[in-house]
């Protein structure tokens, strides 16, 4: 039986829900990075195959483009991602293509506003890891790195791998009931990353590098 194409995004969301938690935990030093790094590899890799596949079966629509974008998008981030922490690259140009795509992000969100407000929100939430990916690898702000941590860790799951399995089962709430509650959840997600980080609350940290160009030179 042949794969229904229209899942594939959310086969590409669910494969972010994991990366984005094993990441978060590589950041905290929880998890090595070298091993974060491969399972970045492998799922950027497996989403690509997944973007060019969708756009290939999609057509032309303006939304569908918007979506495979998006696919690309974290594709793309999660190969580089991989390769920068295998390769030593010192994460400066990772950085920068995190702005680019946070800007993306932004870009999306207003997009999606009027024809999917749940969309809408998770591109936000996205768009601010991202942004925060920029702040800590291209402009230096180090000191960000927990909050990083723990806003990958506690978003990861609700920003990801739920509206996959909701998007997977054919309940995906396009309406602005499910976007609201939606956003007051992710934003306090992102309240509770700070107050966690500021605690220091990351059993791994210590001793660990920060996710920047000494933890590559570390993890080599």
């Amino acid at each position: 039986m042949a794969c229904d194409g229209r899942l594939m995004p959310y086969v590409c969301l669910l494969l972010s829900g994991g990366a984005l938690l094993i990441n978060g935990l590589a950041t905290l030093g929880l998890l090595p990075r070298r091993d974060a790094a491969v399972f970045s590899l492998v799922v950027g890799s497996v989403q690509l195959v997944l973007a060019v596949s969708y756009l290939s079966s999609a057509g032309g629509a303006p939304l569908s483009l918007l979506t495979a974008v998006g696919m690309f998008l974290f594709g793309l981030t999660y190969v580089y991602v991989g390769l920068d922490v295998l390769l030593g690259l010192g994460s400066r140009g990772l950085g920068w293509f995190c702005g680019m795509v946070a800007l993306v992000g932004l870009l999306l969100t207003g997009t999606w506003l009027g024809t999917d407000p749940l969309l809408a929100v998770l591109w936000l939430c996205w768009a601010a890891l991202w942004g925060m990916f920029f702040l800590s690898m291209a402009l230096g702000l180090n000191r960000l790195d927990p909050f990083i941590g723990w806003a990958l860790v506690l978003t990861s799951q609700a920003s990801a791998t739920l509206p996959a399995f909701l998007g997977l089962a054919g309940a995906w709430p396009g309406t602005p009931a499910a976007a609201w509650p939606t956003a007051a959840f992710l934003a306090s997600l992102f309240v509770l990353a700070r107050i966690l980080a500021r605690r220091g609350d990351a059993p791994g940290r210590a001793g660990a590098a920060p996710p920047g160009p000494a933890a590559r030179k570390a993890a080599r």
